[in-house]
């Protein structure tokens, strides 16, 4: 059988053609998995294939996208015992191993924020996660909660702030500062799918400014990650889309212009509260070991981590 190859930092970006600082960074946030051989990191093909098929997943959304189908695969993972948390932020990823340490076998589904909602609303899913910007009000997933789940009591648990803003090309040669320039002529954007909270705190903005998506060139063009859509600027084949603070960190060839610091909360019913389940997952977002998981990795504030916001 022949031997699996080892590969060095400069390997994996010369794969993936990323400069050596963005696979630092993805061992950093836990999103790429090494190991080190004295002072060195090293790498298996497999690692590089687990994280280009992860990154696949999250483009597609883990296959949850829109459609009945889409919430029969959803079915099909509660129907196996599973626990599942929605949502498309690395700590999630990181709070799921955490619950299977203490027995809960949590499950993950990649889909946005609206989409979340509706599926706790239909019992689904255990856990929604949301970061849906209210303009009228200028809150955070309270408004949604209320209009998305009606009939029951909920629960909003407060996980992270996260500063959202605009992609742009690397030295910003379209002098691109914010929500007006989607008027300009000259602007070509790539959209995030119907739900997500980038999507909404977009759409939103361009309400507020009486903007109609249907006038701005490659509003109409749909992505399911900010990955995705930093990379698409960053090639040169869309000008600006809206994102979050950390995948810039990631992505070679793009700036970043902060435009609103978002709550990105959990909602649970408030029946399930008391469950083992909820307690556990509680337990470890207010745990001191989970929020130092955070601290230091850039685009998170984990001030209020875990503190109940609102119960409707």
């Amino acid at each position: 059988m022949e031997k699996e190859k080892t590969l060095s930092t400069q390997d994996v970006a010369d794969v993936l053609k990323v400069s050596k600082s963005t696979i630092y960074n993805l061992i950093r946030s836990g999103e790429i998995t090494s190991y080190r051989v004295g002072r060195k990191v090293r790498f298996s093909e497999d690692d590089i294939r687990d994280y280009i098929n992860k990154s696949k997943r999250q483009v597609a959304g883990e296959a949850f996208s829109d459609g009945a189908a889409d919430l029969d695969l959803i079915e099909s993972m509660r129907t196996a015992s599973g626990f599942i948390i929605c949502g498309q932020d690395l700590m999630l990823d990181v709070l799921s191993n955490y619950m299977r340490l203490y027995g809960v076998q949590a499950l993950r589904a990649y889909i946005g924020s609206y989409d979340s909602l509706v599926s706790l609303y239909k019992h689904k899913i255990n856990v929604a996660s949301s970061h849906l910007w209210d303009g009228q009000n200028d809150q955070y997933n309270a408004a949604y909660v209320k209009r998305l789940i009606p009939g029951f009591r909920t629960v909003i648990i407060h996980l992270t702030d996260r500063m959202q803003g605009l992609y742009v090309q690397e030295g910003n040669p379209k002098k691109i500062t914010g929500w007006d320039d989607f008027r300009r002529s000259d602007i070509t954007m790539i959209n995030r799918e119907f739900g997500a909270g980038s999507r909404v705190l977009l759409d939103e903005n361009l309400k507020l400014r009486g903007i109609y998506g249907s006038t701005i060139k490659g509003y109409d063009k749909e992505t399911q990650s900010h990955l995705a859509v930093a990379s698409a600027v960053s090639g040169g084949n869309a000008d600006v889309a809206v994102g979050s603070e950390k995948i810039a960190r990631q992505v070679e060839g793009i700036e970043f212009i902060p435009m609103k610091k978002e709550k990105y909360d959990l909602v649970i019913r408030k029946e399930d509260f008391d469950t083992f389940e909820m307690q556990t997952m509680l337990k470890i977002i207010r745990s001191k070991a989970f929020r130092e998981e955070f601290e230091h990795i850039g685009g998170y504030d984990v001030t209020g981590m875990g503190e109940i916001v609102a119960e409707i």
